[in-house]
């Protein structure tokens, strides 16, 4: 079954703004377009649900519920409960939140391990505990390939130390996508827990992080066609292992307990506008799972077949060329479409370039500063960066081309 392009960009404001018309989106591994089902529930509780919510009226009950739907039905789709799911501002944020309860929590002795191929959210608050005395330890990427191999993994495990290996579903510059049911295997039957970044993941099909087994799963919604929040799941064992970070009397309750900022009631509500456009995507294309995450892994091939489809041709036409690097497989299958190359001159300025041809693109260091510097990369010039989703067409992917062709 190939994916209804036409159906899935009607449910997308953004393609029928006449400002953006002749505009080719490239930049979504920094943000996607949000959907309309969420816009409409951001504002309808705007215009009809902004109070404090929970309260005994008719317009908090209202709120509060949609809230709580809003929870139930992304933890579902992620193949957890609905307590194991909570909001927060960012993902960098709630990664800051749970890197202090780590550090409570862990005793003389103990580590965790950090990779050199994660975007700075989910590297630098972990590895700021090697202030507090915490032994951390690197497993590094290939420095030709950026390839982050398992194996090298093992060596890090091996004295029984570790706690919690933190590493990405896939690197916001690589693109490589990352085994996290195996990773997450190896580091169980060692006695650590995982913490999985699935930002750079998370916006080319929603995972069932269930049967992942990731101990943490983490991502921003902004780039799940959604608003701006934090989204981590922290599974039961774990969330009442580590200490409270909340208010001492919302420490039972788990969704609350790593949040210690009051939620945005509007943009949590909104959220659920998430899960009503991949449930009208499984209906528009005769998909009836047996259960919510049984939908969204139907819905996720499907968005990776038409992504994987699209995505080849751009990297056989890159890796074609003599003046530029490609980071990353050159296979579609085994990575995202967020593809970076590395220019011999400024990459910022390439993508102004693009910009005169439609093209909306990026380029610096993305956060990926570490990364960048293992691969040997002038942070100065950065790369350029070229990302897509499910909504983008085939038209798209030759106007990018034959933008680059008219730059490089």
């Amino acid at each position: 079954m190939a994916l209804d392009v036409d159906f899935v960009r009607a449910q997308f404001p953004a393609f029928s703004e006449p400002s953006l018309d002749g505009q080719a989106f490239f930049e979504n591994a920094g943000g996607s377009y949000t959907c309309g089902p969420v816009i409409d529930r951001l504002t309808r509780f705007y215009h009809q649900r902004k109070v404090q919510p929970y309260a005994p009226y008719a317009v908090a009950e209202l709120g509060g519920a949609e809230m709580d739907e809003a929870r139930a039905r992304l933890a579902a789709l992620l193949g957890v409960e609905t307590d194991e799911l909570s909001f927060g501002p960012s993902t960098t944020q709630n990664t800051y939140v749970l890197a202090n309860a780590v550090r409570c929590w862990l005793t003389p002795g103990e580590a965790i391990v950090v990779t050199n191929q994660d975007h700075e959210a989910n590297s630098g608050p972990w590895r700021r505990l090697a202030d507090e005395g915490i032994e951390v330890r690197e497993w590094r990427i290939d420095p030709e390939t950026g390839h982050l191999d398992p194996e090298a993994l093992e060596p890090l495990l091996a004295d029984g130390n570790v706690r919690l290996v933190c590493f990405p579903h896939c690197s916001n510059v690589v693109g490589e996508i990352n085994d996290v049911a195996a990773i997450t295997a190896l580091a169980h039957a060692e006695g650590a827990f995982v913490c999985v970044d699935g930002v750079s993941y998370a916006p080319h099909g929603f995972p069932d992080v269930g049967a992942l087994g990731a101990d943490v799963y983490l991502f921003s919604s902004y780039k799940t066609y959604g608003p701006h929040q934090g989204i981590m799941v922290i599974r039961r064992q774990l969330g009442f292992e580590l200490p409270n970070q909340a208010h001492f009397f919302n420490g039972e309750t788990l969704y609350k307990r790593f949040t210690p900022a009051g939620p945005d009631h509007a943009q949590v509500a909104a959220c659920a506008g998430m899960v009503d456009y991949i449930e009208a995507l499984a209906a528009h294309h005769g998909i009836a799972g047996k259960s919510p995450a049984e939908t969204g892994d139907a819905v996720h091939a499907l968005m990776r077949d038409h992504e994987t489809a699209l995505l080849q041709p751009l990297l056989d036409y890159l890796a074609g060329r003599n003046d530029l690097r490609l980071i990353g497989p050159r296979q579609a299958e085994g990575r995202a479409p967020t593809v970076a190359v590395a220019l011999d001159r400024n990459a910022e300025a390439v993508a102004g370039e693009l910009a005169g041809h439609g093209i909306m693109a990026g380029g610096g260091d993305f956060y990926a500063v570490r990364p960048l510097e293992a691969l040997g990369v002038d942070r100065k010039k950065g790369v350029l960066r070229l990302s897509f989703v499910h909504y983008t067409s085939a038209a798209e992917i030759e106007k990018l081309i034959a933008a680059l062709d008219a730059t490089l």
